[in-house]
């Protein structure tokens, strides 16, 4: 694996590479890598693509700024991981990198009703930062193939509607890849290695409430109880929801009710402590 950490160093080896009629693939991280990140650059070669990956802890995506001090940095261990996966380059830039005038200084790409719900509206600003970063790393990167993971579903939603912004759906088509879960159900995340023990014990009900609002829904049942009695059993294991929401799975349009006759999302934000974890699972008509 080649570490780069210019953006003129990546983009002449990328072109290189281009010019030999390689297929890119791109996985763009913020590091704290775990199993999940690396069944993206699975992914990526099992369509024979040269496999960019990405660290970058942006800045820009944290409304809370204490968030950004707690990201775990794990940097050594991440390099050794992508290594063992075969990954094909690592692109390490640091912020001035990046943002050499600042990231106010950088183009803002806004969302409409994508960036007022769920994620957008617990964490204000959150995507407009997360725009201008995929952005930025596109336009270096200029990849065939993107891959992220569906756990931040929102998250794919926009980014997947950047590309058409920056005029770029065609020529790199996103890939959305399951989430990978851990044995209890507990979706793979950077934030789940700041859970202490007892907090880990009981994260993966958030998981059962997921499959429990899911499963009703084929069965006729209100999902103003079904959310109650998901809401109750986390409460009651001092696991404090701050969303539990079912939606139209295209445009985010929040639902009161199970609608079979579309595809749908059950999307769960919640805190343990000072850990926010999201999770969501798709239910098809």
């Amino acid at each position: 694996m080649i570490i780069f950490k210019t953006i003129k160093d990546i983009k002449e080896y990328l072109a290189f590479q281009r010019n030999n009629a390689v297929k890119i693939g791109f996985i763009p991280t913020m590091g704290a890598l775990h199993q999940g990140h690396i069944s993206l650059v699975d992914e990526a070669r099992k369509v024979n693509a040269f496999t960019v990956c990405s660290i970058f802890v942006n800045p820009a995506q944290f409304n809370d700024s204490s968030d950004f001090d707690k990201y775990p940095s794990t940097v050594n261990e991440d390099i050794l991981l992508l290594e063992k996966a075969q990954c094909d380059v690592l692109f390490l830039p640091s912020v001035s990198e990046i943002y050499p005038e600042g990231s106010a200084h950088t183009k803002d790409y806004h969302f409409g009703t994508l960036e007022t719900v769920f994620e957008g509206a617990m964490r204000p600003g959150h995507f407009n930062g997360v725009g201008k970063v995929v952005a930025i790393l596109l336009q270096i990167i200029q990849p065939n193939l993107l891959f992220m993971g569906s756990k931040d579903f929102q998250q794919c939603l926009v980014v997947q509607d950047l590309c058409k912004q920056m005029g770029i759906n065609n020529s790199t088509k996103f890939v959305a890849c399951a989430t990978q879960r851990e044995p209890d159900g507990l979706a793979m995340s950077s934030r789940n290695r700041r859970l202490n023990e007892s907090q880990r014990a009981i994260a993966g009900i958030i998981y059962q409430c997921l499959v429990s609002i899911q499963g009703k829904a084929l069965i006729g049942a209100s999902f103003a109880i079904v959310k109650k009695e998901c809401i109750d059993l986390l409460t009651a294991k001092n696991i404090h929801p701050e969303y539990i929401s079912i939606a139209n799975a295209d445009t985010l349009e929040e639902l009161s009710e199970y609608d079979l006759r579309i595809k749908m999302v059950v999307l769960i934000a919640a805190r343990l402590g000072d850990i926010r974890l999201i999770d969501n699972l798709v239910i098809n008509p």
